[in-house]
């Protein structure tokens, strides 16, 4: 028999052990593979790597706010206010001192009203009736009466339905008077207008009439604190003392049936409590930009500030959209305190670092963006104009302010480039 040589024999189970020995490697290696691609999609997923193309946009910083309206106003009031009053200028119109803005009725007037009333109901007929007198003022004036009647059937508020009958009854006024103008001596429709105007001169010599003691705008929405809420009471103005007042944002001033006043139309101001960090940091002296509920923007400048607990009182200076806030004292506006516009790109496309050693803006920030054409990117310094949560608006520097302040050299010059519009710039860049 054949003697077998041990040292010959393979050794099965160490062979078995280095195996498994390589399994339990290539195990761990894929492993921690697994976990760097989830890795590297949950960041991708976080922060997204995308290009973008610069394109030109607006940039501003603005809040809400509620402010008190502050005017300079004079009260018309005469002495038979309790007589009724009718209106010789209308609402918003533009007055010069010593013009007539309304009259109080005379205490024995209420006939000759019936009267006049009675005959617009026969003119208006008699028109209806009669041809060739139509102008465009007449048709003009009907268009206006007919919206008007169909707005009116949609209106539930009893000061609304009042202000807007009395609109159509001057329209019918204005319209019978030239038709009267234009009818001829001796007809019909010529002699209900004549006897009209008689009724109507009559009333008029008995009443008393109330002149502008001032040139402005007229209104008759008279809420009782124009006394109170003036340019002379800025420095008695506080917070308190306007959330006493009790009123409602955006409420339209009532019309008085007693008396009228005149609104200084060169000028209002607008008062608003407010502790935003900007409106922490103003002064007197500031230019804004007040946006107001029609989205009309206007020009402002803060004129005032009382400083108070946790907050300020802000006082605005408008020389604009007065008699769009003439129906209010309490308002609902946005205060825009800056405005930029040019190539607008979103925060999180920006590398902030700090100046190199040795230059004259060591150790202060300077931003970078990182531009890709057709797969090549290039690094390219900018400068932050405006910036705000979300966007900056940004330029290039000049190669001038490069060199001296942030200590490049010429040959970094020569290869660096510039960031035009349309360009594309990396968001999340890899840094």
């Amino acid at each position: 028999m054949k003697k077998v040589d041990k040292n010959n024999i393979p050794n099965t189970e160490k062979i078995r052990k280095k195996n498994k020995k390589k399994v339990v490697i290539a195990y761990c290696i894929s492993t921690i593979m697994l976990i760097y691609f989830v890795y590297c999609i949950i960041q991708l997923i976080k922060q997204p790597t995308n290009v973008i193309a610069i394109e030109n946009g607006n940039l501003s910083e603005e809040e809400n706010a509620v402010g008190y309206v502050i005017r300079e106003e004079k009260v018309l009031q005469g002495n038979n206010y309790k007589n009724g009053m009718v209106q010789i200028k209308s609402e918003g119109e533009k007055v010069a001192k010593g013009d007539p803005v309304f009259r109080y009725y005379s205490a024995n007037e209420e006939t000759l009203i019936k009267k006049i009333q009675e005959l617009d109901i026969k003119i208006q007929e008699a028109m209806e009736n009669e041809k060739g007198i139509y102008s465009g003022d007449i048709k003009l004036l009907e268009t206006q009466i007919q919206e008007k009647l169909i707005e009116l059937e949609t209106l539930n508020d009893i000061q609304k339905i009042s202000e807007y009958k009395k609109d159509i009854n001057t329209k019918i006024t204005k319209k019978a008077k030239i038709a009267g103008e234009r009818s001829p001596q001796g007809s019909y429709i010529r002699k209900l207008i004549d006897e009209r105007s008689s009724y109507e001169n009559k009333l008029n010599s008995g009443s008393e009439y109330i002149n502008a003691e001032s040139s402005g705008i007229v209104t008759y929405r008279v809420d009782g604190l124009e006394s109170v809420l003036t340019p002379d009471s800025f420095s008695s103005l506080n917070t308190k003392l306007l959330q006493d007042l009790k009123l409602k944002t955006g409420e339209i001033i009532s019309s008085s049936e007693e008396s009228g006043k005149i609104v200084n139309n060169f000028e209002a101001y607008i008062a608003t409590p407010i502790n935003s960090e900007k409106a922490m940091k103003a002064q007197i002296g500031d230019k804004v930009t007040l946006r107001l509920s029609n989205s009309e923007e206007i020009s402002a400048e803060i004129v005032y500030i009382v400083e108070e607990e946790n907050e300020r009182l802000i006082t605005f200076k408008i020389d604009s959209g007065i008699e769009m806030l003439a129906n209010y004292r309490k308002i609902s506006f946005d205060i825009i305190w800056w405005s930029y516009r040019g190539l607008k790109v979103p925060n999180s496309a920006l590398i902030l670092e700090k100046g190199r050693q040795g230059c004259e803006q060591e150790g202060k920030d300077i931003y970078f963006v990182i531009r890709n054409r057709a797969g090549y990117t290039d690094k390219i310094p900018i400068k932050v104009l405006k910036q705000n949560s979300s966007y900056s608006i940004i330029t290039n520097y000049e190669n001038a302010v490069l060199k001296e302040k942030w200590g490049y050299t010429d040959n970094e010059l020569k290869e660096l480039k510039n960031i035009v519009l349309h360009d594309e710039i990396i968001v999340n860049p890899k840094t």
